[in-house]
């Protein structure tokens, strides 16, 4: 069966591209990509990749899943966009599988389209509700490139654009790997880093605290994993101070860090229901689908008070059906359980790399949502970019997209993602393009004698193929 692409011009395309398309803020693939499958990706010289950043950690279930693809055809054909105030069977299934599997508490929901417009409207909400308007985000926080959600967002994008929001305090970030807070045994001591954050915070505010909005592990801030007990502590000094909790699992949800989702994952934080949650990326597997999810007591609130987020894409019926599908085999399959197993294959693979490559300064992530950090040093933590980038492009050559962050100020981390489909075969496979990466690429500073031929690029290759 031939591909849309299979004939194409792809200089013309090239230089179309060089022609008509505006940068945002990365560049592009050397390669245009043609397709893709499964868990790969094609380019228009035939290269093939295994896709483990899941697209933008969004194809949670894997490019092209045969069930997706009917669900879109059939209600492309029978039921695609409505007016705005009219609801779907699709829109109606979703809110109640969704809110089915939430925490109680978290109650009610609607659908819009991105991350960053699902954390608008969360943002507006808190505001909404408690009149207040002060907004809290993490120091190495990415929670869209809207208004309000880049206000609340350190991690890039704030300067040169003229003010940001006003009303945005940020808390420092919980780096265990980087952080100056340290118990005599040079442990983390995150508790006392989160009081002493709030200390400032409660020095700068202007009385007007409304929300925090945190995710359960910052991917773009480097796949940093709120330490056990942490969200807790948060729901407390956000209670003590009349703040709402917004929790933003855009990567994080329905199973790809583990659990359905991933603020419920610790047992120090038991009992924690933030009081809004927002959902994009992995919901619509790949289709533009975001869900805001809270309590019956906001969402009375907001009803009786004419709460007003009303835009042209909300609660429309085919990516609310895709998500609704993305949810119902999430569930069916056990995805959930299936990414906990082989989140630990996973972090047993980088972990052996640490132990065998210098350059490894830090292993995080759970579940099927790792990072790897690379150093020049391990004593000093001094990044090595370069090194990252060399590993990258010869990951890239032996068939295995693994994203060494694109933006400089994502520093040296890769993000490893795969579909939560991916089979043990194909993460074994992964994690042997990344040693023969690390053993082939100058700068990686090998910590062992090599005592066996190591497996070649072309066996690797082979095998993928």
């Amino acid at each position: 069966m031939s591909r849309p692409y299979d004939s194409a011009d792809f200089e013309q395309l090239q230089r179309d591209a060089d022609e008509c398309l505006l940068t945002y803020g990365t560049a592009f693939h050397p390669e245009i990509i043609t397709s893709t499958d499964g868990i790969y990706m094609e380019t228009q010289s035939g290269h093939r990749m295994m896709d483990f950043t899941s697209g933008q950690m969004s194809c949670l279930i894997g490019h092209g899943n045969p069930e997706i693809v009917q669900t879109i055809n059939d209600h492309a054909q029978h039921l695609d966009h409505l007016f705005s105030g009219m609801i779907s069977p699709p829109v109606i299934k979703l809110a109640k599988r969704l809110t089915g599997v939430a925490p109680a508490g978290l109650d009610k929901a609607f659908f819009l389209s991105t991350g960053g417009e699902v954390n608008e409207a969360a943002i507006r909400l808190a505001k909404f509700f408690t009149g207040k308007f002060e907004i809290v985000g993490l120091a190495s926080s990415w929670h869209g490139m809207t208004g309000g959600s880049l206000g609340a967002q350190y991690h890039a994008g704030r300067s040169g654009y003229g003010p940001n929001m006003i009303g945005n305090l940020a808390l420092p970030t919980p780096n265990s790997y980087r952080s100056i807070f340290r118990h005599p045994d040079g442990s983390h001591d995150w508790t006392t880093e989160l009081n002493y954050g709030f200390d400032l915070l409660d020095k700068q505010s202007c009385g007007s605290l409304a929300a925090l909005i945190v995710e359960p592990i910052l991917s773009s801030g480097g796949m940093l994993e709120l330490p056990p007990g942490y969200m807790k502590a948060l729901k407390k000094h956000c209670e003590a101070r009349g703040m709402l909790l917004i929790v933003d699992e855009a990567q994080t949800a329905l199973g790809r860090a583990g659990d359905m989702f991933a603020f419920t994952h610790h047992p120090e934080d038991e009992g924690v229901v933030p009081d809004i949650v927002t959902l994009s990326k992995t919901l619509g597997n790949g289709i533009p689908l975001s869900a805001i999810l809270t309590s019956n007591r906001i969402a009375q609130h907001a009803k009786e008070n004419d709460f007003l987020f009303y835009t042209t894409h909300i609660n429309d019926p085919l990516p609310a059906a895709v998500g609704d599908k993305v949810l119902e085999i999430v569930i069916r399959d056990d995805l959930c359980a299936r990414s906990k197993r082989l989140g630990v294959k996973l972090q047993a693979g980088l972990r052996r790399l640490q132990s065998r490559y210098g350059c490894v300064g830090d292993v995080r992530g759970r579940g099927l949502m790792g990072g790897l950090e690379i150093v020049s040093d391990r004593k000093t933590k001094v990044g090595a970019p370069e090194v990252g980038s060399a590993i990258s492009d010869k990951m890239v050559k032996m068939g295995l997209w693994a994203q060494l962050a694109t933006m400089a100020s994502f520093g040296g981390v890769f993000r490893i993602a795969p579909p939560i489909t991916v089979t043990e075969e194909q993460l074994d496979l992964a994690l042997a393009i990344m040693e023969e990466a690390f053993r082939t690429t100058p700068g990686t500073m090998p910590l062992y004698i090599e005592e066996k031929v190591p497996v070649r690029s072309e066996t690797i290759v082979e095998a993928r193929l």
